[in-house]
């Protein structure tokens, strides 16, 4: 009978780790908080990396055309991964607060409610953008010398959509328990295959668009296969068995608590970048792939303070979960700090050498000056979004969202989209002022957080438990 209920189990972490390896509760704050975000930056880092591999693979053995429709096609599945990402937050801070509870059956029961949600997610999503892939192509202005290879992108990486979602839900059901050195591995495999992928189908098949799109979701696929392998592997004590495999109602509840208005906010984050790449579309194809190479180089240094994001989110809620919520302010402030640094250096950087950045992904002068250009004035965005970046962390943390999706939907609705609108009307021979409108919303952004962060401090929020 134990051996039948054995082969039923799916092992994720013990108790034993959580309460030492895993246990973000106790020891240094800063400690604890750089040992968890590490392993999670270089998930992120090898995630983005091989999404900028396609990028550079195409614009090596294809032209224009191709790159843009690899760079259209990347930033609609890049929304949709985001907002899968963002709903997943709601299992990682659930299972973070029951963790620092100890309340471990609880676990059991959201991970189980978990993996049942995000499995009929995938199928609905799945279904549905196969269906609507032309029109996506359409509302996008895609350049016509690009559209039919967006569309053949697409449909390729919409079949892959189960192995996005299940990508995420396992990394948000161990970064929640405190484990970011497993996902690592994961996108670790990911990233090697998609990349070698890349090299056979675009550089040796000379597949084009499509070869992107196949590498990218057979990366996916391997990762995942690998991901459910090593937890079966991992002799461990919290197991989901099938009496856990239960859509729980409460618990779906609680999960999309949380889930939904950070979804919703990545969301809009990600229409807000769609509406500048219409906007650039709309002028063109150098302009849109000189659009669509910047929006490549900007992921890449958000890696940082997107990781803290996570990192405080997780901290916060086990430590809330512990009672222990000054440790959760602590890491606020030291992710305030390392990522302001970074940010800083990294629009320093931007505004002495910008093309040294853009000429990784074209080869052609028109592409380099104009994404020039479009990066000096977008990279000030490093600096302010660093800070709304780290107190949303904090807020979803204290399972407070929607304060997170309060102020980007104010940032994206009256500053980013009619910002980056007005300057392609008013200023339509440069890139710079529209470059702007995404650093001036996030300084709105950054503002309203830090009123959200007093008012809960002058109510004495932050000396309570959840």
């Amino acid at each position: 009978m134990e051996e039948k209920q054995n082969k039923s189990e799916i092992n994720f972490t013990s108790e034993i780790n959580i309460a030492s390896e895993n246990n973000l509760t106790t020891g240094s704050v800063l400690k604890t908080l750089l040992i968890f975000v590490l392993p999670y930056l270089l998930s992120c880092f090898m995630q983005t990396f091989y999404g900028m591999a396609d990028l550079f693979v195409v614009g090596q053995f294809n032209g224009a055309s191709t790159t843009t429709a690899v760079s259209v096609g990347s930033q609609v599945t890049h929304m949709l991964t985001v907002i899968i990402v963002g709903l997943a937050m709601g299992s990682t801070v659930k299972i973070g607060n029951e963790v620092g509870k100890k309340d471990y059956q609880a676990v059991r029961k959201t991970i189980g409610t978990s993996i049942w949600v995000f499995g009929i997610l995938a199928v609905v999503l799945t279904l549905v953008l196969s269906i609507i892939t032309k029109p996506i192509t359409a509302v996008m202005l895609t350049p016509e010398q690009a559209a039919k290879e967006t569309i053949q992108y697409l449909r390729i990486c919409f079949i892959g959509i189960p192995f996005i979602v299940a990508y995420n839900v396992i990394s948000s059901i161990f970064r929640g328990l405190g484990d970011t050195k497993h996902p690592m591995y994961f996108v670790g495999i990911a990233c090697i295959t998609n990349i070698l992928l890349d090299f056979l189908f675009v550089g040796y098949f000379g597949l084009g668009a499509s070869g992107a799109a196949l590498a990218t979701v057979l990366g996916q696929a391997v990762s995942v296969v690998s991901a459910l392998w090593m937890m079966k592997k991992l002799d461990v004590g919290i197991s989901v068995t099938k009496k856990d495999m239960v859509a729980d109602r409460d618990c779906v509840g609680n999960i999309m608590k949380v889930g939904v208005p950070i979804a919703m906010q990545d969301g809009f984050i990600q229409v807000s970048f769609l509406v500048i790449t219409v906007l650039a579309n709309h002028r063109g194809l150098i302009t849109a792939t000189s659009v669509g190479i910047v929006e490549k180089i900007i992921g890449f240094l958000f890696l940082v303070p997107s990781s803290f994001l996570s990192a405080i989110s997780t901290m916060t809620a086990q430590n809330m979960g512990a009672k222990k919520p000054e440790r959760a302010v602590q890491a606020l402030h030291y992710g305030l700090f390392i990522t302001v640094l970074w940010g800083t250096l990294c629009a320093a950087y931007c505004q002495v050498t910008p093309g040294s950045l853009v000429h990784l992904f074209s080869k052609e002068a028109p592409v380099i000056a104009a994404g020039s250009t479009y990066l000096r004035a977008y990279a000030f965005d490093c600096i302010f979004a660093a800070m709304h970046f780290c107190y949303s962390g904090y807020f979803c943390g204290c399972q407070k969202s929607r304060l997170s999706f309060l102020h980007n939907i104010i940032s994206i609705l009256l500053v980013r989209i009619p910002g980056a609108y007005l300057a392609s009307v008013y200023f339509p021979e440069s890139l710079y002022p529209m470059g702007l409108a995404a650093p001036i919303g996030s300084l709105v952004s950054a503002v309203i957080c830090v009123g959200f962060y007093w008012n809960m401090k002058s109510k004495n929020y932050n000396t309570k438990c959840i």
